[in-house]
């Protein structure tokens, strides 16, 4: 059996909600990311690794929230699935993930900052970031094409999966761009928050930050998980129904998918929050980054001469002056 009935007034309801719910989301998505935009591209001039994570997400976003509003008409009305469809198909499949993959670059990013001070110049660079992006921007384009080739049972709706024949691109899709993903920010979060709560400190200012960078990371790890974990759950209960062939619980995922999708596309205007914290560090904690600096080159020229004590405790304060560095752009 590839069909089963669904339950039209369940169904229209969740996606009555989808259309009242995208209206703040664009209203308030749209003159974000172009503040955001001008911010990063016309006000701030030095380039890091934070400000090239931070176009790519805006880009993401920016993309996202064009494909909104062709979502919102082709999941209310039986589209078919021409062009434009494979179209805005191709941008949500790719924006979304590019998301998520870039919130995890920059959570591996932070973790190796605060984790590996000393290795960190050589690991980081806005150029590697730049690479790294561009190669996620090219695998997912590709995936986003070819992805609908894997599919054996064609739709005749856009955005609407008819059949019950378990789509396994979609299951490689939920295991490998989400709960991979989400099991490394989770880990690079704690770990940060854990090495941060260790950290002495020498001043009350630099208590003041490290407690900052603590919320920072938790809130951020809070709505990563809050936003998109409903939705790859309730995909990924789809994919469970199908495999089981449960006509009666259809109608239910169908429409918890529609409202889980909600939570997750709102995630752009999250990113609003992220963007901000981001700007901050280029006007609050600059003047750290010659400290910062200098003891690391003095560390590196004193090593030969130290104990090996020393050459650990020595970058200690260096590492707690990073801090200062990350507190704007944790986003996790």
């Amino acid at each position: 059996m590839e069909n089963c009935t669904t339950n039209d007034t369940l169904q229209n309801g969740a996606l009555l909600f989808q259309l009242i719910f995208y209206i703040p989301v664009l209203s308030l998505g749209i003159p974000l990311n172009m503040i955001a935009f001008w911010v990063f591209c016309c006000k701030i001039k030095r380039w890091t690794e934070t400000r090239v994570y931070m176009i790519n997400l805006m880009v993401a976003d920016s993309f996202l929230l064009f494909a909104l509003p062709f979502i919102i008409y082709f999941t209310m009305y039986d589209h078919p699935m021409d062009k434009l469809c494979a179209t805005i198909r191709s941008i949500y499949l790719t924006n979304m993930p590019m998301s998520i993959l870039i919130i995890t670059l920059i959570a591996i990013d932070r973790y190796i900052a605060i984790k590996f001070p000393l290795k960190a110049k050589t690991l980081r660079s806005p150029l590697k970031s730049a690479s790294i992006c561009a190669f996620l921007w090219i695998m997912l384009i590709i995936y986003s094409y070819l992805r609908p080739k894997f599919q054996e049972k064609k739709e005749h709706f856009c955005f609407k999966k008819q059949s019950i024949q378990p789509n396994y691109s979609s299951l490689f899709s939920i295991i490998f761009l989400y709960f991979i993903p989400l099991g490394i920010v989770i880990f690079c979060s704690v770990e940060v928050i854990n090495c941060l709560k260790k950290k002495t400190t020498t001043s009350p200012h630099e208590t003041k930050l490290i407690q900052k960078a603590i919320h920072i990371v938790s809130v951020n790890l809070c709505v990563f998980v809050i936003c998109f974990s409903p939705f790859y759950i309730t995909l990924l209960v789809r994919f469970a129904v199908d495999v089981a062939g449960a006509c009666s619980l259809l109608s239910k995922v169908r429409s918890s998918i529609h409202i889980c999708a909600c939570l997750a596309n709102s995630n752009c205007c999250f990113d609003a929050f992220c963007y901000y914290f981001a700007a901050k560090e280029f006007q609050e904690f600059p003047s750290l980054f010659p400290t910062c600096i200098s003891l690391r080159s003095k560390t590196n020229k004193s090593q030969e001469s130290q104990s090996p004590t020393d050459q650990v405790m020595t970058p200690t304060r260096c590492t707690a002056l990073q801090v200062s560095r990350t507190t704007g752009p944790l986003r996790f």
